[in-house]
């Protein structure tokens, strides 16, 4: 009789941990499966039941200037911004990991600093530094409203994440094989190259991957740094939300759903981010 209410109890644990997850599971993507049916709707006004299905708000976006201008810039700003965040956050990642200094504390929480302040503040205070750097230069240092400005802040967004996934991907890694490779005759540069950057790959990958995400998608920092004539696409979405509402804002929500999720899993397929988030 325990043995069976024993085994009862256990099947029981079971369905409740099995629904609890898929439960929770349907509570995150209820927002993408909504999303992705809305893009789909014939008509123009968003209504329950739909009238029919179309594929007439994916073509609406190919011809909108302002989203294929968006996308475009979102998409540089997220290359160049990642590219200076790993070219900074890797390094700092192994001055972190591998050396004990005074104020090594406070570098650490500096460089995750941007993950915790809301972005409506990190905004506002790089805008106030541009006001306050072209004011104090007589604005020969016209940074205020540039693409060089805005992209100074796209890369203080990415750093935190390389830094933060390139540490958890260093902590895991064994030393010996550094020492095997030097005691061999190998560099430092050739130890880090042939055997230290394999190691934390996909630490580095993770990190530049989420760090691309977190800038594409940002646009409480970006609102305050845009210039004329430079709109992010989620900047280009929100003024467009302004005048109308209508599914061609639901297909563009999917189009950038679907390339992030591919290039997320293509890459993960090659470089097993899952090692380390």
């Amino acid at each position: 009789m325990r043995g069976a209410l024993a085994i009862d109890s256990r099947k029981l644990g079971r369905w409740a941990l099995l629904t609890a997850a898929t439960l929770a599971m349907l509570y995150i993507l209820a927002p993408l499966i909504s999303v992705t049916w809305l893009s789909f709707y014939e008509q123009e006004i968003p209504s329950f039941p739909p009238e029919g299905y179309s594929l007439r708000w994916y073509k609406l976006i190919t011809g909108n200037a302002r989203f294929v201008d968006g996308l475009l810039l979102s998409v540089q700003l997220g290359v160049s911004a990642t590219a200076i965040g790993l070219f900074v956050g890797v390094p700092a990642a192994l001055c972190l990991s591998r050396f004990r200094f005074p104020g090594r504390e406070t570098l650490n929480n500096l460089l995750l600093l941007p993950l915790m302040v809301p972005g409506v503040v990190l905004g506002t205070a790089l805008y106030v530094f541009h006001v306050e750097a072209e004011i104090a230069t007589g604005g020969r240092f016209a940074i205020l409203g540039s693409t060089l400005g805005l992209l100074s802040g796209h890369v203080l967004v990415v750093i935190p994440w390389v830094v933060r996934l390139v540490l958890a991907s260093l902590a895991g890694f064994d030393r010996t094989l550094e020492e095997a490779a030097q005691n061999l005759g190998a560099d430092r540069w050739t130890t880090f190259r042939r055997i230290t950057l394999p190691g934390i790959l996909p630490g580095v990958v993770a990190g530049a991957m989420f760090g691309f995400v977190a800038s594409f998608g940002n646009l409480e920092m970006s609102l305050f740094l845009v210039g004329p004539g430079r709109t992010t696409l989620p900047i280009a979405i929100l003024q467009y939300l302004e005048w109308k509402i209508d599914p061609s804002i639901a297909a563009v929500s999917v189009v950038q759903i679907v390339l992030i999720g591919t290039a997320m899993l293509v890459t993960d397929r090659f470089v097993k981010i899952s090692r380390v988030v």
